[in-house]
This record gives C-alpha cells, sequence and structure tokens, in this order.
C-alpha cells in the first residue's frame, strides 16, 4: 500500500523548463563576438595590437592615424557582444529565481552583469569616435576618448563582470546547483576582476584584466552548460 502511494506521488512530478534563451548559447556568441574583436582588429592593423593608455602618446596617436578600420570594427564587434552579455544576465538570473534561489546574491549579479553590459558597450562607443577621421587630428581629444575606451572597457567592465559571476557562483553553489570547481573558480576570477580595479592608481595591475577577461568567457559557458534547465513541481499545482 505505501509503495502504490509513493509510485503515485512520483507520478505526480512533472519537470518544468525554465522559459528563457539557452544560456550556452547566449554565453558563446558574447565570447565570440569579443574575441573576434580583438582578431579581426589585428589583422585589419597587420599585427599591431590596439594601444594602452600607458604608453606614450605618440603611438597611439600614429596607430589611431593609420588604423581607423581596425579600431571602428572592434569597435562595432564589442558594441555588439555587450548585448548578449546583458541578456545572458538577464536570464541567469531569471533561471536561479525559477529554481528558488532567492537571496541577495542574485540581485548583485544581475546588477555587476548590467553594469558590465553598459561598460563595454561605453567602451565600445569611445573606440568608435576615435576611428573617426579627423579625430587622431587632435592629440587632447585623443587622449580623452583613449583613456574613457579604456577605463569603461577595463575596470569598470571587470568590476561589473566580477559581481556577476561572484553572485552567480555563491547563490547557486550555496543551494547545490554548482559543483564546488566551479564555485571556487568563479570566485577566484571574480576576485581578480575586482584587484584589477587597482589599475586606477597601479597601472601594473592593469596585467590583471585579461587574466580575469577570458577565464570570465570559460566560466560563463560552463556554468550555462551545469545549471539545472528545469525544476520539478507537482502535477496537480
Amino acid at each position: 500500500m505505501n509503495d502504490m502511494r509513493e509510485n503515485n506521488q512520483e507520478a505526480q512530478l512533472v519537470v518544468v523548463k525554465h522559459p528563457g534563451p539557452p544560456l550556452v548559447m547566449v554565453g558563446s556568441i558574447f565570447a565570440a563576438l569579443f574575441v573576434a574583436s580583438l582578431g579581426l582588429s589585428l589583422a585589419i592593423a597587420k599585427g599591431t595590437p590596439f594601444p594602452s593608455p600607458f604608453q606614450l602618446e605618440e603611438l597611439s596617436l600614429a596607430y589611431f592615424t593609420a588604423n581607423g578600420v581596425a579600431v571602428r570594427t572592434s569597435a562595432f564587434l564589442q558594441f555588439c557582444a555587450s548585448v548578449p552579455l546583458g541578456i545572458f544576465t538577464a536570464t541567469v538570473v531569471s533561471r536561479l529565481r525559477f529554481l528558488g534561489v532567492n537571496v541577495a546574491g542574485t540581485t548583485i549579479a544581475l546588477y555587476g552583469g548590467f553594469l558590465a553590459s553598459f561598460w563595454m558597450g561605453a567602451s565600445a562607443l569611445a573606440q568608435w569616435v576615435l576611428s573617426e577621421p579627423g579625430i587622431a587630428a587632435s592629440p587632447a581629444v585623443v587622449r580623452a576618448f583613449h583613456v574613457l575606451a579604456f577605463l569603461t572597457g577595463g575596470p569598470g567592465y571587470a568590476v561589473g563582470i566580477g559581481l556577476l559571476i561572484a553572485g552567480v557562483a555563491v547563490s547557486a553553489g550555496l543551494h547545490g546547483l554548482l559543483s564546488r570547481t566551479l564555485m571556487v573558480m568563479g570566485l577566484v576570477v571574480a576576485s581578480l576582476a575586482e584587484l584589477s580595479a587597482l589599475s586606477l592608481v597601479l597601472p601594473a595591475a592593469a596585467y590583471l584584466l585579461p587574466l580575469a577577461r577570458f577565464p570570465a568567457f570559460v566560466w560563463l559557458i560552463r556554468t550555462g552548460s551545469a545549471l539545472p534547465k528545469g525544476r520539478a513541481v507537482s502535477s496537480n499545482a
């Protein structure tokens, strides 16, 4: 008799999938667009990398004068990349709440992801200005927009993506939705991202930016794959 009751209870459970875009697909598009922005701009500029605002201004002026197409291509693709990042953020937070994770970490993740998306878009628009013909003729304007592009796309973006990763890692990890390995990996990447903000006062800390940026791509995609896509509910509910 007890066995029959347990079977009836099991039969009443159905899996309801979260209504939203696939996180792996959105995360992969975000990563692919950003990597493409670097690769294509490097190819168009014949191997000359995008200049650092910490190098000599003369070198930066020479780059922006000679490589307007490369800068504009990079700006366009990075602006495009900011959109799937925002979509990923909204979807992953919605997924966590759908799975019953209603804690402060999800709101922190939402804030961080939208912040990262906004700053990435702002950085791309600043780069677009640098690609405009005649802009390179004004060293002061070039310097201003070059620094703005770095600040928004560097520490500004990194702090936002760090909050997104930390919020998701802790919220999902403590609720058993992510493995301990992914949770710890997320916290390490998030820590590097937050520490990169030191580049505002210590230029050497700028080396932390790529250490936070590229592992973040991997973590977001792996997390998008690992998070449950649905939850079991009673068919009578």
